[in-house]
């Protein structure tokens, strides 16, 4: 199943790559949730677990209600999960974008060129467990793609666009002057 998933997720990605004639963009970097964004879901499937041990000591009036509240714990655990596993963030040689949406998808992209300012936040979670969140400020009044939150690695992740985007020449170098 989780193979299943990853190959829609991929594909996903995969097709929004420009692949024409006179251009191929490559991607840098593929970037999914830290680790930390599944305890939710998985301490409600662990709550899930212990009811149903309760359900078997439960009378059968009100089993129905404590079943009913298992079935919405596993099913808001699972939907949590695939929100989560879905969300891809992307840099390419050109742009960063993000894919969203289990049922449905949603694209924001942003040319390399137009990121301005990059924020990295690290709360105390973060710093202790390597993770953090990321704003982008872009020429943009208006833009899709602004924050990438609990991205593992976020100082690596940092300089790795910064490098890309020095690479290609998008920022002049640190000694340069450009009066």
């Amino acid at each position: 199943m989780l193979r299943w998933l990853r190959s829609i997720r991929d594909r996903r990605v995969r097709r929004r790559l420009l692949r024409d004639e006179d251009m191929r963009e490559d991607i840098v970097q593929e970037v999914h949730h830290h680790w930390v964004v599944h305890t939710v879901p998985a301490l409600e499937v662990v709550l899930a677990l212990g009811l149903t041990w309760t359900l078997l000591w439960t009378p059968l009036e009100l089993g129905w209600l404590l079943f009913a509240g298992i079935v919405a714990l596993l099913g808001h655990a699972a939907w949590s999960y695939l929100v989560d596993f879905m969300d891809v963030f992307v840099i390419t040689d050109m742009r960063v974008f993000r894919v969203t949406g289990v049922l449905s998808s949603k694209h924001a992209t942003t040319p390399l060129k137009r990121i301005l300012d990059i924020t990295v936040e690290q709360p105390l979670p973060g710093l202790l467990l390597d993770f953090g969140h990321f704003t982008f400020e872009s020429a943009a009044q208006e833009q899709g793609l602004r924050e990438i939150r609990y991205v593992g690695k976020p100082l690596a992740l940092d300089l790795v666009i910064q490098r890309h985007i020095q690479s290609v020449g998008l920022r002049g170098s640190a000694g340069s002057d450009d009066s």
